[in-house]
């Protein structure tokens, strides 16, 4: 059988009256894929998604989903299903109601009702709870019963929207499994938007990267983490970001204040080097002087916060070792943890073999 649930957007515009919250969306989601929309609030993320959706009309462009354009078809034409940020669950019906309310709005007969109501139940285990009401549930609970009555429809999209924003800590990370297991068993093209991009990160084949209406970088995890296209990118993905440091390059090393790194093959000129917190260590000798303004202890590792000539640069240790504010650091790191930025265009520099060209 073949897949179904792709989902193409083509130059996608949409506006409120004078201001623009998608600027032209170019996007192609495979089917079957669990894709992350990933950004800053007010970057446009959850736009696409209604657009997506059906609830909001774009100014320009069209949408595709399975070859067909769906640009102005109504929302109950897309066989998609949708969870919100707060689940919208009827206070007043039971769980076992609440999921089975879209089949019985699509006029399912009862006994198929009750078949599937109990499977999507079991899929997000809250079979056992289908008596009882939204209000005597957690809200862990209740996202479940409305994962469950997104999935109860079997539709070909699943639209996530900040689903679990209003979780704790430690229950997102356990229903962040639990939504890789849900779309593994599914099959079905899932898409969602968070602006938590740990989230996004670790629960996503692939992600486009939002910032005031535009789409900066589509790729897998790996992909956007490990080689950002653009200083925005890399300013904004990982925890704690990549560090930026501005510099010059001349014949074959990066010139920093008080250390010079050997970077055969880079162009000459003005750049900003990118290096991962976690890529940088303490050197006895050499490296780049600074001095440590805080340090925190992450229980299995330390983060280091160095003023290295004006700019903060953040260091992850592997070890957790006492340090006093104050005092001077050296900071060394190796050359194939560096990827350089042209400070004019802002993107990366494509100056290595192993590097891929930017998208």
């Amino acid at each position: 059988m073949t897949a179904t649930g792709e989902v193409i957007l083509e130059k996608i515009v949409k506006d409120y009256g004078t201001f623009r919250a998608l600027k032209g969306i170019d996007l192609r989601i495979a089917p079957g894929e669990f894709f992350a929309l990933l950004g800053p609030s007010g970057s446009g993320k959850s736009t696409t998604l209604r657009v997506i959706a059906g609830l909001e009309v774009p100014d320009e462009g069209r949408m595709l989903v399975d070859g067909a354009d769906m640009t102005f078809a109504p929302p109950g034409e897309r066989n998609v299903a949708m969870v919100f940020q707060n689940y919208a669950l009827y206070p007043h019906m039971t769980l076992e109601q609440n999921i089975g309310f879209p089949l019985r709005m699509d006029g399912v007969p009862k006994p198929e009702i009750a078949a599937r109501v109990q499977e999507a139940a079991r899929r997000v285990r809250i079979d056992h709870l289908l008596a009882r009401r939204p209000g005597q549930l957690s809200g862990g609970q209740q996202q479940r019963v409305a994962l469950a009555r997104a999935i109860v429809r079997q539709p070909r999209l699943f639209l996530l929207d900040e689903p679990l924003s209003n979780l704790d800590a430690q229950l997102r990370l356990e229903t962040r499994i639990e939504l890789k297991r849900l779309h593994s068993s599914l099959g079905v093209t899932t898409i969602y938007v968070t602006h938590d991009q740990e989230e996004a990160m670790t629960i996503a084949d692939r992600m486009a990267v939002f910032r005031e209406g535009e789409i900066m970088q589509t790729g897998t995890p790996e992909e956007v983490f490990g080689t950002p296209d653009t200083l925005d990118v890399a300013a904004f993905i990982g925890s704690p970001p990549m560090n930026l440091l501005p510099a010059r390059i001349e014949d074959g090393a990066v010139r920093f204040p008080g250390w010079d790194l050997p970077l055969p093959g880079a162009p000459s000129g003005a750049v900003v080097v990118g290096v991962r917190p976690g890529r940088i260590r303490l050197a006895d000798e050499g490296g780049l002087p600074g001095k440590l303004l805080l340090s925190e202890n992450l229980g299995e590792a330390m983060l280091l916060n160095v003023d290295v000539d004006g700019t903060l640069v953040k260091v992850r240790l592997p070890d957790v070792r006492a340090m006093a504010e104050g005092s001077p650091l050296r900071l060394a790191f190796d050359p194939d943890a560096v990827l350089i930025f042209d400070p004019e265009t802002r993107r990366r520099i494509d100056w290595r073999a192993s590097e891929r060209p930017a998208r």
